[in-house]
């Protein structure tokens, strides 16, 4: 509903990523490895840049499981049978999830290289 107040809207997103994280086994994996990241970043201390670099991918990779869920749950309400539509679009955006974990593995892979001297 437009016209929120700021802590409203807060308290909608935070039942929604109570939500996903319930509901999204994914989702939960995607957390975990965040959390990997993050500790590695805290073992490794390296420059602002890679900080800010890989919360960005980590926050890209987050983004797109939650844009995925949301919109699977979204066609699986409004559309609960097989449909061949609904499944290239389920396809599509599961394909989003997947090439932002690609990037986040690049941007990863980089990092670890940097790491080795390189």
């Amino acid at each position: 509903m437009k016209g929120q107040p700021f802590y409203r809207r807060l308290r909608f997103a935070r039942h929604g990523l109570a939500q996903a994280w319930r509901r999204e086994r994914s989702l939960r994996t995607h957390l975990l490895a965040a959390t990997l990241v993050l500790l590695v970043l805290l073992l490794t201390r390296p420059a602002a840049i890679w900080w800010a670099v890989l919360t960005l991918t980590v926050g890209l990779v987050v983004i797109a499981e939650l844009l995925n869920s949301a919109l699977e749950t979204l066609m699986d309400h409004l559309h609960p049978q097989q449909h061949p539509e609904i499944g290239v679009a389920k396809d599509i955006a599961a394909a989003a999830v997947l090439v932002a974990s690609l990037v986040a593995l690049g941007v990863g892979a980089a990092f670890l290289f940097s790491l080795l001297g390189g």
